[in-house]
């Protein structure tokens, strides 16, 4: 027998949504369970705000096919076998009008990504059990020189996300000072992303740089609140300011994506006067397509303007010259050029106590 389905229609392409009952988000305390049918019908009443986040973007998919349950076995590098994944290639049996964009990973190795070109497309994944949407800052035409340098500030345990509103109020005033536009959104869970449209003229190297800089620039305003360092056992009770998002291959959920926790939770895009008060749990696959109806989408003039990383780099280049390098890579990136030792200090200590 055939599974029941039904098919809704998004911006006049059909897509079919098999087990349309099937429940994705359990219903919590404060939230009604959602099924597949409530996740498809989500992404296709933002269907044109996500697009903005997404077009002509290679873009991972991070799926959950068996729902957001308790006990799901998520993959990860070290075990790649798991009930909810990543997915980096175009999936078997895509429909023609989903697209893709090919890419290189830091290892050398190479794939055909998605590459939304309507908004069809975040419906038809949505079905095929797509919880959250990871584009990489590129867009297809170029895919070595990102458009978009990326801020994640990420409450480390001790924080909350008032903290790291806190801190995004002062990366506004930085933002300000050198003259640049960012825009920002609420992570899904605690923490704060702000966007920033730059030239495609630089590397990935030159992105991750300038986000370097500009963690470092923050370090300085608000010492003891906010860090740059990569190890956790050194991070204590701050904001991270994750450098490393602006790596080839490292991404951040969408605008509009829904977030796998309890309640459906939604990256929204947000005014920096909002933020100051607000609770990021309002934000729901129930409650964010109302949102847009009213307002609209609040990073609708992120593309007015490209701006340049000369600033940025310039910064880089003068703590360089005071003795601050380059950082750590994520550990599963190959050794790169100019990365300095990627041993825990703890662990460097131990090693350099056992050869005295």
């Amino acid at each position: 027998m055939a599974s029941p389905s039904t098919e809704i229609e998004v911006e006049g392409t059909a897509v079919r949504v098999s087990n349309p009952d099937r429940v994705v988000f359990p219903a919590t305390v404060s939230t009604p369970e959602a099924t597949k049918l409530d996740v498809v019908t989500y992404y296709a009443s933002v269907g044109e705000a996500i697009l903005r986040a997404l077009h002509l973007r290679p873009t991972t998919l991070e799926r959950w096919p068996k729902g957001v349950n308790e006990g799901i076995k998520q993959a990860t590098r070290a075990d790649p076998h798991g009930d909810a994944f990543f997915q980096k290639r175009i999936p078997k049996g895509a429909p023609s009008y989903v697209e893709t964009a090919h890419i290189t990973f830091p290892s050398g190795r190479s794939a055909d990504e998605i590459c939304p070109t309507e908004p069809a497309v975040a419906a038809w994944a949505a079905q095929i059990g797509t919880i959250t949407f990871h584009p990489w800052p590129v867009r297809r035409s170029d895919v070595d020189h990102p458009d978009e340098l990326r801020i994640d500030l990420d409450p480390q345990p001790g924080t909350d996300f008032a903290a790291a509103v806190r801190v995004a109020g002062e990366a506004r005033g930085l933002l300000d000072d050198l003259g640049i536009r960012g825009f920002p959104k609420t992570s899904g869970n605690r923490g704060v992303h702000i966007y920033v449209r730059i030239e495609p003229r630089w590397t990935f190297t030159d992105v991750r740089h300038a986000a370097i800089a500009f963690g470092r620039e923050l370090e300085r305003r608000m010492p003891g609140r906010v860090t740059t360092k990569w190890w956790k056992e050194e991070r204590g009770e701050t904001i991270f300011v994750d450098y490393n998002q602006n790596a080839r291959d490292r991404t951040i959920a969408s605008a509009y994506s829904l977030r796998p926790l309890p309640g459906g939770p939604v990256s929204t895009p947000v005014t920096w006067e909002e933020l100051d008060g607000l609770d990021p749990r309002e934000f729901t696959l129930r409650t964010v397509p109302s949102r847009v109806a009213a307002r609209g989408d609040l990073h609708a003039e992120i593309d007015d303007v490209h701006h340049s990383l000369e600033p940025l780099l310039q910064m880089y280049e003068a703590d360089q010259a005071d003795g601050e390098g380059d950082m750590p890579y994520p550990p599963d990136y190959p050794k790169m050029p100019g990365e300095p030792l990627r041993v825990q200090p703890s662990r460097k200590a131990r090693v350099t106590s056992e050869d005295a």
